[in-house]
């Protein structure tokens, strides 16, 4: 397979010994020069040994491996995923050093961290008394807010925060910590930090890794945390240095979960890295680059497109004449196409992105009165419609993990039964309870005989017979819930054919359950318009693209007060902007219902003054 790449590319990619960091603009083929070293490293470099390639999206690693198919074998010697399912498969196979049994049961949810933590407050004299202090019901819930997020903080922090100070914040985490492994589940700041245990404390098995991978690379390096960071480096240890690192600290919009593009700058002087820019835009037309260097003068574009592509400014009367004159455009795009856009205009090729999910809300209600397709979500965790595959899915989780109480306690509440007690034979007690409901007996009946299908099947582990079960029981039903049964289906169905694509030949309750959490059952691709905020577009590229919302107070966030934070909402202007390839549409609206009910009137943002579209 021939690749055409430019000077600049041809240089990173053959590039073998010693670190190296690649700043590589927006639309400058990062992906392509990443996979292509790849393929080099395989096929020229004589070993035997793997590569570590890293991302930090499932979308980007399905790329990845799309783009390497070819290689035939020689694919079988890398590792393409996310830091987090690297570190979940490390702890699956090595993690009893730290206290891992298996493979790790994931507590993705903030709800059920949050039950977590309140049962410990429950079973805590000195936390209960604490959160009593609070004077009523909506403060302690704030206080229990602010101790989860406290806990993240910490465990993403396992150098800095390494030795807590203060008795109450330890007090906290160990009461969760305790009452997570009570139920044998672990949540994703876990992962990393035992990960960062493992190998750290682990001299010898961090010397393995080094001696099975010769070569690592990071990609997005800009969204590197201490925790993230801290596993490359305890994998590294003090004398591996074959890293490729490649970030754009203009692309760094993940300060709120504690992400930095200060760790491209720790790993330029900490390794000692080799530096190549990749300064050419293979993406954007001119006048979406033209809009990116008015918002950032420093991003230099040493060759792009010649295509002329557009920008244009839609200003609405309100939030709801602004989503109107999107819908227009949108209609207008897909009945005539554009010059710049090659094949037509379908809706997968547009998105429309806000800051926030408010910025979005009347949109989405005029895509849905007119019948435009969209979708909302990236991720895996599809919230089911119906209350059949719910209790599934919630039943998949205690078979995978008999020690699950909380999960065990969700379904007996759903279930209107009592909580089992003692150590189960999961299924057995699921027809125990299942049998005992009057209210739910049917539905449950079902889940118990899906649940059943599949354990009972010793061969192999298959979900078919599963999903089939539950839509005879959705035949049973009235034509609404019987459509959101196999609505559900549907999408469990696509989430269990996308495991058996990724997974190879092992297959197992508990791995399909990890590999849901951590998002690598989702579809890497979806049909109709894409309503994004801009943190979830990032990574993704469009040829069409509009950016609502524009309005001082909403983009920026009325919340960015200082300089970090405003320096912080100018790169998701930046990032926003170039998700664009060809044609770039930016609007707001000048008067605003806001959520209590008053009507405000909205200046431009500073970003379309800056951009030369809007005047003060």
């Amino acid at each position: 397979m021939k690749v055409r790449l430019s000077p600049q590319q041809i240089s990173v990619v053959n590039h073998v010994d010693g670190p190296l960091l690649v700043v590589a603009g927006p639309g400058s083929g990062k992906t392509r020069v990443l996979t292509e070293r790849i393929r080099s490293l395989l096929l020229n470099i004589p070993g035997h040994f793997r590569v570590l390639a890293l991302t930090f999206t499932n979308k980007a690693a399905d790329e990845m491996r799309e783009r390497l198919a070819d290689l035939g074998d020689a694919k079988q010697r890398t590792f393409i995923g996310t830091l987090h399912s690297f570190c979940t498969e490390m702890l699956a196979e090595r993690g009893k050093l730290v206290g891992v049994t298996g493979m790790p049961n994931i507590f993705e949810q903030f709800k059920d961290r949050k039950d977590i933590l309140l049962k410990a407050i429950e079973d805590d004299p000195l936390l209960k008394e604490e959160i009593d202090q609070e004077p009523d019901a909506k403060a302690r819930g704030r206080r229990v807010d602010g101790w989860l997020q406290n806990i993240s903080r910490i465990k993403a922090h396992p150098i800095s925060c390494a030795m807590i100070d203060d008795e109450l914040d330890q007090a906290v985490l160990e009461a969760y910590d305790a009452g997570l492994r009570s139920c044998n589940a672990y949540d994703f700041d876990d992962l990393l930090l035992l990960a960062y245990r493992l190998l750290s404390g682990n001299p010898k098995l961090a010397d393995f890794y080094r001696r099975l991978y010769k070569f690592v690379c990071i990609d997005e390096a800009q969204d590197l945390n201490e925790a993230q960071y801290a596993v490359l480096c305890a994998l590294c240890g003090d004398s591996f240095k074959n890293v490729l690192m490649v970030g754009d600290p203009k692309q760094s919009i993940y300060g709120f979960n504690t992400s930095s593009p200060e760790y491209m700058d720790r790993f330029r002087d900490e390794f000692g890295a080799k530096v190549i820019d990749l300064t050419e835009n293979f993406r954007s037309s001119k006048a979406v680059v033209e809009v990116a260097r008015a918002l950032d003068p420093k991003y230099l574009v040493a060759a792009q497109l010649p295509i002329d592509g557009e920008k244009q400014l839609l200003v609405g009367n309100d939030e709801n004449d602004e989503a109107k004159l999107i819908a227009d455009e949108l209609q207008r795009l897909f009945k005539k196409g554009h010059r710049d856009v090659e094949g037509g205009i379908q809706p997968s090729k547009c998105a429309i992105l806000g800051r926030t999910r408010f910025a979005l809300l009347a949109v989405e209600k005029e895509l849905r009165e007119r019948k435009i397709p969209f979708y909302k979500r990236l991720t895996a965790n599809h919230e089911n419609e119906s209350e059949a595959v719910d209790d599934f899915q919630l039943a998949l989780r205690v078979v995978a993990n008999p020690s699950d109480r909380l999960h065990f306690a969700a379904i007996a509440k759903k279930w209107k039964v009592k909580e089992p007690t003692g150590l189960p034979d999961s299924l057995a007690v699921l027809d125990s309870m299942a049998k005992s409901s009057p209210d739910t007996g049917e539905r449950s009946g079902a889940v118990v005989r899906a649940i059943e299908r599949i354990v009972r099947n010793s061969s192999r582990f298959d979900l078919m017979p599963a999903f089939d079960e539950l839509k005879k029981y959705g035949d049973s039903l009235d034509e609404n819930d019987r459509r959101a049964i196999y609505e559900d289906v549907t999408v469990f169905q696509q989430e269990w054919d996308q495991y058996l694509r990724a997974e190879g030949s092992l297959h197992t309750i508990a791995g399909f359950m990890s590999s849901k959490a951590l998002g690598a059952t989702q579809k890497a691709t979806r049909e109709g318009v894409a309503l994004l905020t801009v943190h979830s577009s990032k990574g993704l590229e469009f040829d069409v693209v509009f950016v609502a919302g524009m309005a001082e107070g909403t983009f920026p966030d009325y919340r960015a007060t200082g300089g970090r934070e405003l320096q912080e909402e100018s790169r998701n202007a930046f990032v926003a902007v170039t998700r664009s390839k060809r044609l770039l549409y930016l609007t707001y609206p000048q008067n605003r219902q806001m959520p209590w009910g008053d009507s405000r009137h909205q200046n431009p943002s500073r970003f379309l003054i800056k951009a030369g579209m809007a005047t003060q």
